[in-house]
């Protein structure tokens, strides 16, 4: 045999430098779920080791993280019922609790990465992400509702707006309404891929949004679509989008790698909650190691094409790497 592949595996230091994927803290974005309260840090109870933060207790908790090398957070809101309405007024108030704990993020932090979530879900009392009329989730008139949300983000100090709710034509609504009030330098990240996938439950836990009738099949892609991705990605590139996105992101890596081979912005993926409970649920019970699965996990996301990966393992990598 001339060719044997195991001489270039056969110690530590020749693995690493014929190494093709690396993965670091800088690649991971890492999600934390914001409550309206001043001090509260509540598990829940679907994803163990997660939890929601109050307004005092998340800056903290983003000061422990810059420490471990994380530079990159994405917030969501979880909204009480008495905030909520038809058209999720809420999302835009200039009282909303999520704008202001922002805000004081960026002051205190001036220096890291901050995502928002641009959706009706959280704010909504039907719980879709778009209006909702007779059973019908209204596309058109939705835009304007989401379009105001990412003003106010990006007025509050979000670097990147990150629209969820996979309605057609928002893109275009958000960049125009940025770059009509001087945000020109405010990011998009479109959720361009977003499958109506089974493994959002225990985000929908986290945030008490789930729908209140029907899914969300009608707005989300259908799982056993690929070429779709292409269509969708295509319609965010032209309107504006800096970054398009897969979500979920274990069960799609084809969907990332095409979208990889086919674009030029950066392709990054949303490891979901679903995905990040499964993991752990099967640690827990010693039936996987931890760390050396999660790390598997990102590595394979990475390798399929991701410039970038939103994660809940994002803390408990960067504390195994500072070992």
């Amino acid at each position: 045999m001339y060719q044997r592949p195991r001489r270039n595996r056969k110690s530590s230091a020749i693995r690493k430098m014929v190494e093709e994927t690396h993965l670091t803290v800088s690649h991971l974005i890492y999600p934390l779920f914001i409550t309206h309260t001043k001090k509260e840090k509540s598990p829940i109870v679907s994803m163990p080791g997660i939890y929601r933060w109050g307004h005092e207790e998340v800056l903290q908790e983003i000061e422990d993280c810059i420490e471990l090398g994380i530079e990159n957070f994405v917030l969501f809101p979880v909204v009480p019922e008495e905030m909520k309405s038809k058209r999720g007024e809420y999302s835009y108030d200039e009282n909303n609790f999520y704008l202001k704990t922002a805000i004081a993020i960026k002051n205190r932090f001036p220096h890291i990465n901050l995502m928002s979530d641009v959706a009706l879900d959280p704010y909504s009392t039907d719980g879709h992400d778009g209006i909702v009329e007779n059973g019908i989730i209204l596309n058109d008139e939705t835009l304007p509702v989401l379009a105001q949300m990412s003003l106010a983000q990006a007025q509050a100090g979000f670097d990147i707006i990150g629209p969820s709710d996979m309605m057609d034509g928002r893109i275009a609504a958000i960049r125009e309404i940025l770059d009509d009030n001087n945000h020109t330098n405010t990011s998009i990240m479109a959720y361009s891929a977003k499958y109506a996938s089974a493994f959002y439950g225990p985000f929908r836990d986290a945030l008490d949004s789930a729908p209140k009738a029907g899914d969300k099949k009608t707005y989300q892609m259908n799982p056993a679509n690929k070429k779709e991705a292409l269509l969708e990605a295509m319609l965010d590139l032209e309107e504006g989008a800096d970054f398009l996105m897969v979500k979920p992101a274990l069960s799609y890596l084809d969907v990332i790698h095409l979208l990889n081979e086919n674009f030029t912005l950066p392709i990054t993926a949303y490891n979901v909650s679903g995905e990040y409970a499964m993991v752990k649920a099967a640690a827990l019970n010693g039936w996987l190691n931890y760390e050396a699965t999660f790390t598997e996990t990102l590595l394979s996301m990475r390798r399929a094409g991701a410039s970038a990966i939103l994660t809940y393992f994002a803390k408990d990598f960067a504390e195994a790497n500072q070992k």
